[in-house]
């Protein structure tokens, strides 16, 4: 299990099943084990371990557009301005949505830190912790990224609630990974290997649609994408 992560995410042992080769054999005092997490979350993962990874690791992303959508209401971000004859972003971009979606992000982060040994022992593979900076960058970024696609909808004549293919599915994955970096470079590329990232490209479509699709259902959207 990994311990704690410090303020810039880096992993600094696991406890549990270690192979030698993840023991840094330059690590001083007895007993004293340092414990890189590419050499556990790397390309040497199983599918299955891979993909659970990568869902563990992205929750902190997915869940803040959804509780925004749930807290939504207040005054918009743009304050009603516009560009070019249209909405900058238009009502459906609120500063208490994004607080609520934000708050939502980072409090699933130290939920799951919370649970984190019983999880991995349950799911039976390395699973990563969340430092503070990473669980704000990824529940902030993942709000900054769905506001960016907004923008860009609005200047492409788009109007509230309009699919824009791909851009709707993937924005909000750019805006987490991009600011998580910004603020925990090092448990970014630790945990977010080449394998973890093409499930994230995968993966966050189909949940995109079905989860759409269940708010749309519950009355929650006014549209299913």
């Amino acid at each position: 299990m990994w311990d704690s992560p410090g303020v810039d995410g880096t992993f600094h042992a696991v406890r549990g099943r270690i192979h030698p080769s993840e023991v840094d054999s330059n690590a001083s005092g007895r007993g004293s084990r340092s414990i890189k997490a590419p050499a556990i979350l790397g390309a040497d993962m199983d599918p299955v371990s891979v993909v659970v990874t990568t869902l563990w690791a992205m929750l902190p992303a997915y869940v803040p557009n959804n509780a925004a959508v749930l807290a939504g209401g207040g005054r918009p971000i743009d304050g009603g301005r516009t560009m070019g004859g249209r909405r900058l972003l238009g009502d459906g971009k609120t500063w208490r949505g994004t607080a609520a979606g934000t708050l939502a992000g980072v409090a699933l982060a130290l939920a799951l830190n919370a649970v984190h040994g019983d999880a991995a022992d349950l799911l039976g593979t390395a699973i990563p912790e969340f430092s503070l900076a990473a669980a704000l960058g990824l529940a902030l970024g993942a709000m900054c990224g769905d506001i960016g696609a907004s923008f860009l909808k609005r200047r492409t004549g788009r109007e509230r609630g309009a699919p824009f293919p791909v851009l709707d599915q993937l924005d909000f994955v750019v805006g987490a990974l991009a600011l998580a970096t910004l603020l925990a470079p090092g448990w970014v590329f630790d945990v977010f290997t080449l394998p973890v990232v093409a499930v994230v490209v995968v993966v966050t479509p189909l949940l995109h649609v079905v989860t759409n699709a269940i708010a749309y259902a519950l009355g929650f959207k006014d549209e299913p994408w």
